[in-house]
């Protein structure tokens, strides 16, 4: 039975959609009366030869999806739901060195090697340097006179340094990282006025910036992990152009997600004061899981069908594009008790914030919580009495729950 409340027409992956609001009433009403629905588009409206997708949107659905990559493939399309119309199709396969876009075996090989980047050690290793940071970053945002962007001054500055204090990009690089990261996902913005071939042009310069730090490490081994994932030979390395790859995912996956995560978390505080006030006097481990479900950064992803199959009671044909929209399974009320309240003790919390499980289960997840206690915890300490100065302005993406400019006041 068609969904009633869904207009004629309605693309979930629209940008101008995302620019203005996530969808929350209708992803309601799709997991209520049609959890898997196909939503048509024009012939390569999306960068793909077909006719549309099929929109996933209840949680045991996106985590099956998920769950199941022999089924439902990233790397026939990718896992980018949605191109600009005028992508070559050269351009879309060649993602496909990209972690985020491969399935297994490849990607088992690959993950295998650079998840020596995410060991418990070495996350540790990082914290007291973050901790610091943090605390630096609040500090300066706080001398700042009168109102200011919290994402400029606070949200985006961890995220990159984090990055780069993990893989040893010098400090005097990381805000061509930073440029770079942000190109690259903001091409369906018009404020940033930047074209699909800007976008390509900053990753093939993020990609040739690695693959000389690898080709470096490889002629003058340091004790650092750049040249533990490019030389370790009985292991298994990463070739120069893989780590290129890996770090641009990185920058996207470790950098923009994360920032999106904080502003929004902050947006939520500061329109939930009374979250805002446990937080300040209690500080829940659990707070970091509830802003990532609340934020969740990413959208959606997309899968692809290997073979004829169902979900949901649809027929699912080979071919087929599945797009996972993660915001609707992070509200979804069979999992979530009252999901549409912003409750930072949420416990349990299965979100899938950080993907639906699987083989492409966020890699970063331990450090990416990290960043949001580090930085609440400083924001907390030293501006308790943070003020909303103005609506967030909102990124204009198919698949990027991103905040561009958020304005706030110390009261």
């Amino acid at each position: 039975m068609p969904c009633p409340a869904l207009p004629d027409g309605f693309d979930f992956t629209d940008p101008d959609l995302l620019r203005h609001r996530v969808p929350f009433p209708e992803y309601a009403e799709l997991r209520r009366a049609e959890p898997v629905r196909w939503i048509p588009q024009p012939d390569n409206l999306a960068g793909f030869q077909d006719e549309g997708y099929w929109a996933v949107t209840r949680h045991a659905d996106v985590k099956y999806v998920s769950t199941h990559p022999e089924l439902f493939s990233s790397w026939v399309n990718t896992a980018i739901i949605r191109f600009n119309e005028h992508i070559e199709r050269d351009a879309i396969d060649a993602q496909r060195l990209i972690l985020l876009n491969m399935d297994p075996p490849e990607h088992t090989r690959v993950r295998g090697i650079v998840q020596r980047v995410f060991t418990p050690r070495a996350i540790r290793a990082l914290e007291q340097r973050l901790r610091d940071r943090a605390h630096r970053i609040v500090e300066e945002a706080r001398a700042h006179p009168g109102p200011f962007d919290f994402v400029t001054q606070v949200a985006c500055e961890l995220p990159l340094q984090a990055i780069a204090e993990l893989i040893g990009i010098p400090q005097d690089d990381r805000a061509k990282i930073f440029d770079w990261s942000n190109k690259m996902i903001s091409y369906d913005d018009p404020e940033y006025a930047i074209t699909e071939a800007v976008g390509q042009e900053s990753a093939t310069e993020l990609i040739a910036y690695a693959m000389n730090m690898a080709a470096d490490r490889k002629q003058c081994p340091a004790k650092d992990i750049v040249t533990t994932l490019v030389t370790a030979a009985d292991e298994g390395s990463l070739g120069s152009d893989e780590f290129g790859f890996f770090v641009l995912m990185l920058a996207v996956a470790g950098n923009e997600t994360t920032r999106n995560a904080i502003t929004h978390g902050m947006h939520a505080f500061l329109t939930h004061p009374e979250q805002w006030e446990l937080y300040r006097r209690e500080r829940p481990q659990t707070a970091a899981e509830e802003i990532v479900r609340w934020a969740t950064p990413v959208n959606s992803f997309q899968r692809t069908a290997t073979q004829d199959t169902e979900l949901g009671g649809k027929p699912i044909r080979k071919g087929d594009r599945l797009g996972l929209f993660y915001a609707a399974a992070n509200h979804d009320p069979e999992v979530f008790e009252n999901p549409d309240a912003f409750d930072v003790t949420r416990d349990p919390n299965p979100h899938l914030g950080f993907g639906g499980g699987g083989p492409h289960f966020c890699l970063g997840k331990s450090l990416a919580v990290l960043e949001i206690d580090l930085i609440f915890n400083a924001v907390a300490d030293a501006m308790p009495g943070l003020r909303l100065a103005g609506e967030p302005d909102r990124l204009r993406s198919a698949w990027i729950n991103g905040v561009k400019h958020l304005q706030v006041s110390l009261g």
